[in-house]
């Protein structure tokens, strides 16, 4: 569109400058023709007459031609100045579109990176909780081991606190035996029965721990029958207390001091044929025994 108003301010001038060297040719054309020719009119050709009737241009011709041709570039200068308009208004339209596309891509871009923010903040929460976490299980894991230990020391300061100590019966009096076999005998009175390794409903004392125990038992009887009893581990006899009298009462005693598995059973049994006697009052047969040291 420019181009074209350029070229339209450089045509005025030339037409302009044609108009006036074609008024300026006409009346020179006419002097020379009035100042050199002396021969009478009649006596040129008609050809000549002619060309200098063609020679001479039509004015008015061509002041219509150029009016035609400057109403006609005046019409698309019209028409370009619309087209510019147009285009003026779109190029607005389209620098503010531009202008908010722009923001947009800004806020995009910011709510990209707090986006990016947030996923940071959630990634390290996110750590920080499994740390946490983990830790707390460490905790858990060394609380129970910690509970575990105080148990065992617990566990094992009861077993080393092993003692029993008891009598024969628990009410009345009388014999026990004669028996034609050796028999078991059951301790029911409890005096002390620390760590609980003696069971006074079976007469068994069970090892809580390995150790080294001592053993001591009491027997009375009376002169009938003889009075007798073994130390017995696991079935195995390991020492005996015996008297016998033809009058009055009789009285042993013996000990023993041993190393127990965990699980050995000690007891008491009475001898075969033999008695003993026993008043709740006095409680003349007892049975103990204590842990000395754990091994």
């Amino acid at each position: 569109m420019h181009r074209q108003r350029r070229e339209m301010a450089l045509l005025l001038p030339l037409v302009l400058l044609s108009i006036c060297c074609i008024s300026a040719a006409v009346p020179q054309a006419e002097s020379e023709n009035k100042t050199i020719s002396t021969k009478p009119a009649g006596d040129e050709p008609p050809s000549v007459l002619n060309q200098q009737q063609n020679f001479v241009p039509d004015i008015n011709t061509v002041l219509r031609d150029i009016s035609v041709q400057l109403a006609k570039h005046e019409v698309e200068v019209k028409h370009l100045q619309r087209q510019n308009e147009e285009q003026s208004t779109t190029l607005k339209e389209l620098e503010l579109h531009k202008s908010e596309l722009e923001q947009l891509q800004q806020q995009h871009k910011q709510q990209q990176l707090l986006l990016q923010q947030q996923q940071q903040q959630d990634a390290q929460q996110q750590q920080q909780i499994q740390t946490q976490a983990a830790e707390l299980v460490t905790i858990k894991t060394k609380a129970n081991i910690t509970e575990k230990q105080v148990e065992a020391l617990r566990k094992d300061r009861e077993v080393r606190q092993v003692v029993f100590s008891t009598s024969l019966l628990a009410s009345g009096s009388g014999y026990t035996g004669p028996f034609n076999t050796d028999t078991n005998l059951i301790f029911k009175n409890v005096y002390e029965n620390i760590g609980n390794a003696y069971n006074p409903h079976t007469g068994l004392f069970t090892a809580p721990v390995r150790g080294v125990y001592h053993f001591e038992f009491y027997i009375h009887g009376t002169s009938k029958y003889s009075s007798g009893a073994f130390l017995v581990k696991n079935g195995q006899q390991i020492c005996m207390a015996y008297d016998s009298t033809s009058s009055g009462r009789t009285a042993a005693s013996n000990g023993a001091t041993l190393l127990l598995e965990v699980g050995d059973v000690v007891f008491l049994r009475l001898w075969v044929n033999s008695w003993i006697y026993d008043d709740a009052f006095y409680n003349h047969n007892t049975f103990s025994g204590h842990l000395l040291f754990t091994m």
